[in-house]
């Protein structure tokens, strides 16, 4: 008898997943026609991410625990990047007939991984699953501020330091040796998971630093965002957004190619590019008025201007991720 959707249907397929997704710290979970949350704050943050087999994603690369894992995370940096602790997830997958729904339970799993390592406690708290031509999973997350002001990209001020914290560059160096491998190469792409495992799940399944976002917010970050389309476009929004210039410190970024270079043992044009455009790393790029707290490092400081990113001072080039542009 078939595994796939179509044979098994959307009932069956769910009591199939819903219980690999764990406990979640809701009032009310799956089951009904909508969850609910506890909101002790009084506000809630709320950020929604869509990732469509294709461009955002190739099962030739990824497994359907990558796929968890990655959806998890880079809703939860949302939350992370406003201050704010993640309280509970919603789900929605569609997928062809033919999906096996042994797929959709790694996929699961994968978040359930993620929840318990980046955010214990928080779980998929309800969603949806429905047929379509393409695979797609989109998730929206909820998020707690605790009590303080949300970290906008508003705040910087000329005299700040801008400090990042995570990885940087490692998921734009792994997405170009992926796609040097192809698609059609199932060897090459597992001799590079072989090989160069970290570096692949820096890209493939992020663990985005979680705590570090309300940690920032308590030691009084100015402004933060999610750097998910590359460290130039992203903290160009926060120049633009406070009105103030960000001056990338050029030896910090040369260290942080030089981790890349070693890691993806590519040259250090392709590193520095990595860095600067590669994006999907989903760390926290931060300003503060005092020291960084732990694990933030510095990158460079916030001057006057009109929303320029500058390196070593020389105002840089746009580079970074835009989905319609390429």
């Amino acid at each position: 008898m078939s595994d796939d959707l179509g044979a098994v249907g959307e009932l069956a397929a769910l009591a199939r997943i819903l219980p690999r997704l764990g406990g979640a710290a809701a009032l009310l979970g799956p089951g009904d026609d909508a969850a609910l949350l506890a909101a002790p704050d009084g506000r809630v943050l709320l950020s929604t991410d869509v990732m469509v087999e294709g461009p955002d994603f190739r099962r030739a690369w990824s497994t359907p625990e990558d796929l968890g894992r990655k959806a998890v995370a880079t809703n939860l940096a949302d939350v992370a990047a406003m201050g704010g602790a993640p309280t509970g997830l919603l789900v929605a997958l569609t997928a062809p007939a033919d999906t096996p729904v042994t797929l959709l339970e790694g996929i699961a799993d994968g978040m359930a991984a993620a929840c318990s390592v980046l955010a214990p406690g928080i779980g998929v708290v309800g969603g949806d699953l429905t047929r379509s031509p393409v695979l797609t999973i989109a998730v929206t997350v909820a998020g707690d501020l605790q009590g303080r002001a949300p970290v906008t990209r508003a705040g910087a001020r000329p005299g700040d330091v801008l400090g990042y914290a995570g990885d940087l560059g490692l998921a734009g160096a792994a997405l170009r040796l992926l796609f040097a491998a192809g698609e059609q190469d199932p060897a090459a792409v597992a001799a590079l998971r072989r090989d160069r495992p970290g570096l692949l799940a820096a890209q493939l399944a992020p663990t985005p630093p979680i705590a570090a976002g309300p940690a920032a917010a308590l030691a009084g970050a100015t402004a933060m965002l999610d750097v998910s389309d590359g460290l130039l476009r992203d903290g160009a929004r926060i120049a633009r957004a406070s009105g103030v210039d960000l001056d990338l410190d050029a030896s910090a970024v040369e260290r942080e190619a030089d981790v890349v270079a070693a890691a993806a043992g590519c040259s250090a044009e392709e590193a520095l590019a990595a860095v600067l455009g590669g994006g999907e790393d989903h760390g926290l790029l931060a300003t503060f008025s005092g020291a960084l707290p732990t694990g933030f490092r510095r990158l460079g400081r916030v001057l006057e201007g009109t929303g320029e990113v500058r390196l070593g001072g020389a105002v840089a080039s746009d580079a970074g991720w835009d989905s319609f542009a390429g």
